[in-house]
């Protein structure tokens, strides 16, 4: 009972006193960096950033692609010139080659030469009297008789004048005299042997022509063209033969 007692006589107090936040409203959110939208804004402008550059590489690459186009088309011209004038002298080297060629299959076996005393090249007229002479050694004409002399004849034109122009070779021997005399006519006979080194300079000197008439046809148009000149051209042995063969006789 007297516990009871002294129970009842103890104060409690109906609340307790409740600590409260200071005014001004609710407290503070945390003010760090949060790491994974860090993360995620750092690879975002990464792959903004390599988009950007890759997309002004390939611009420059376009414009210096474009560039590379003229300066390409410019160094072709040049190569393709510069290549031209390389076959040109490659055809002057291979006829001078096969003239000296004709030249030394012409040549016979080494004489007296037949030269004038001024070195002048023997003529049409001096291997004509040389050969006569030659035959007036070996027999002799009977008494009376009128030997024959090649100003008996009608005077035809000096054609040895024009053999350096057209690339025949030279008389300076008598065997070489008497080769020239023998195969003209064999010559005459087979044009197509002249056909090569002819073509060669008839390309050479009609080809520049052809070019400037057509300046947008390709090479082998133009090889076209100037083949259809040549089998009509005078130039061709072939129609040499042809022409002399429908000259009436």
């Amino acid at each position: 009972m007297f516990l009871k007692h002294a129970v009842q006589q103890i104060h409690i107090p109906s609340y307790c006193p409740v600590s409260r936040a200071p005014s001004g409203g609710m407290p503070k959110k945390f003010q760090g960096e949060n790491t994974k939208s860090s993360v995620a804004r750092a690879r975002k402008a990464e792959v903004k950033a390599a988009a950007d550059t890759r997309k002004k590489q390939e611009q420059e690459d376009a414009f210096w692609k474009e560039d590379d186009k003229h300066v390409l088309k410019k160094e072709q011209r040049r190569d393709d010139k510069e290549k031209k004038r390389l076959e040109a002298l490659e055809r002057k080297k291979e006829n001078q080659r096969l003239l000296e060629e004709e030249s030394v299959r012409l040549k016979g076996r080494q004489g007296n030469a037949v030269t004038s005393t001024t070195g002048r090249k023997v003529t049409q007229a001096q291997i004509e009297e040389t050969l006569c002479k030659e035959q007036e050694k070996t027999s002799l004409p009977e008494k009376g008789e009128k030997v024959k002399s090649y100003l008996d004849g009608s005077l035809e034109e000096n054609v040895n004048r024009i053999i350096p122009e057209e690339g025949s070779v030279e008389a300076r021997t008598i065997e070489d005299a008497i080769a020239v005399l023998s195969t003209a006519e064999e010559l005459d006979r087979h044009p197509e042997r002249r056909m090569k080194a002819a073509f060669a300079a008839f390309e050479e000197v009609n080809m520049p022509r052809i070019k400037q008439e057509n300046p947008n046809m390709r090479l082998s148009q133009l090889k076209q063209l100037l083949k259809k000149e040549w089998m009509k051209s005078p130039e061709n042995p072939m129609n040499q033969r042809h022409a002399e063969f429908n000259t009436p006789k």
